[in-house]
């Protein structure tokens, strides 16, 4: 009854996804994206020249991305879409099995249905599928490098190449060295080399455009002050109602890349390092749209294997709530939000922060590192203190 109760709750939870994306029509417009540019190298026209669907999306990935958006562009779009709302179940799934291993734990297959039903449901995940964006792909992939055993052949490579694929996973490269894991963070470097060498020998005009000039311009991407951007440029644009707010954005980004960085690699859990650099990524990259915090999954993930479940609960409320699309952002309104809206505005961007700064104290107050990296208790009990006296 129990593994029929949940594939009965994951199937009614992907019937309600689709009967969504039907009524809506499911745009995917970042998939209609992807396609333009599978079409542009399989063509040989200009890979970062284009714009597609009513607001004009240009090609932002490196050009290695390009290269495996190709089989995209030999499908009709109705049989894309449908693929990829397949691809992206699928892959949900596999977040969430990769996302308790990093939690030490093995879910039953009813756990992992019904942990995928409800995951559907998080706003970043959500809008992934509804975008027909690739953040499950490229979490997945980083995800699977960082959590395999010890020991195993070239743990790394995946790491490199997601970088290669949508830059921001790099942040993993700067956690391997900090964790002295030179070896896996020499791999991914590697392993990013090889897909940029690659992108300049199958497309050598358009790789020198990217990573001469492309890779600069931030405003392709989009308006940094808009809502759904819910990195600290976007919380300090709209907080100081500036579109450009230059140092007062680049100064907390920094402090909070370095700290972030530094909790990681001094984290006491493995699990805690990872979801530390992911975030603190997030929140320092210019633009994090919502789409991007898949991440919330492994956390709530590691928030429940603990044992912190009010913790969990909100994390899980924050991602469910949708606080930024309730708020006035229909043309230049997110730029004139009054001061009680902008913690609705940013609620994924200032989450995180308080996790770090809480685990920051947290570590003040317990500096000795835990069993996994030490062998020593992560932090000694009263009696052995009194008895070390």
């Amino acid at each position: 009854m129990r593994k029929r109760t949940a594939l009965l709750l994951l199937a009614l939870s992907l019937t309600s996804f689709v009967t969504l994306c039907v009524l809506r029509g499911a745009p995917m417009a970042d998939l209609l994206v992807y396609r333009a540019e599978g079409a542009a190298v399989a063509h040989g026209t200009d890979l970062y020249g284009f714009t597609v669907t009513a607001w004009h999306l240009p090609a932002t990935y490196p050009p290695f991305a390009a290269i495996l958006f190709v089989p995209a562009a030999w499908l009709p779009v109705p049989a894309l879409k449908a693929a990829f709302l397949a691809g992206n179940a699928l892959l949900l799934a596999v977040l969430v099995a990769l996302s308790a291993r990093l939690a030490s734990r093995t879910p039953s297959p009813p756990l992992l249905c019904a942990a995928t039903a409800l995951a559907l449901w998080l706003e970043p995940v959500f809008q992934t599928l509804l975008y027909g964006q690739i953040n499950l792909a490229v979490a997945c992939l980083a995800l699977w490098d960082l959590t395999r055993p010890a020991g195993a052949r070239a743990t790394g490579l995946a790491v490199g190449v997601a970088t290669g694929i949508k830059l921001t996973p790099a942040v993993f490269v700067v956690y391997l060295l900090l964790r002295g894991r030179t070896r896996q963070a020499a791999t991914a470097a590697a392993g990013f080399a090889a897909t940029a060498l690659l992108g300049f020998l199958l497309l050598p005009a358009a790789s020198a455009d990217f990573w001469t000039r492309r890779l600069y311009e931030t405003g392709r991407v989009g308006k940094a002050w808009i809502v759904d951007n819910q990195s600290l440029q976007g919380l300090v644009a709209r907080a100081l109602h500036d579109p450009a707010p230059g140092l007062a954005w680049a100064l907390p980004a920094a402090v909070v890349a370095v700290g972030g960085l530094a909790l990681a690699g001094r984290a006491r859990r493995e699990s805690h390092g990872v979801l530390l650099a992911a975030f603190t990524a997030l929140l320092v990259c210019p633009i994090s749209w919502t789409h991007h915090w898949v991440w919330c999954v492994p956390l709530l993930a590691v928030l429940w294997a603990e044992g912190r479940t009010c913790a969990a609960a909100l994390v899980a409320v924050v991602f469910t709530a949708r606080t930024m699309w309730l708020v006035p952002h229909e043309g230049a309104l997110d730029l004139e939000l009054p001061w009680w809206q902008q913690p609705l505005a940013a609620a994924y961007c200032l989450l995180p922060l308080g996790l770090l700064i809480s685990y920051d104290s947290m570590i003040s107050r317990c500096p000795i590192l835990s069993t996994e990296q030490t062998g020593k208790p992560a932090c000694p009990s009263r009696r052995t203190r009194s008895a070390r006296r």
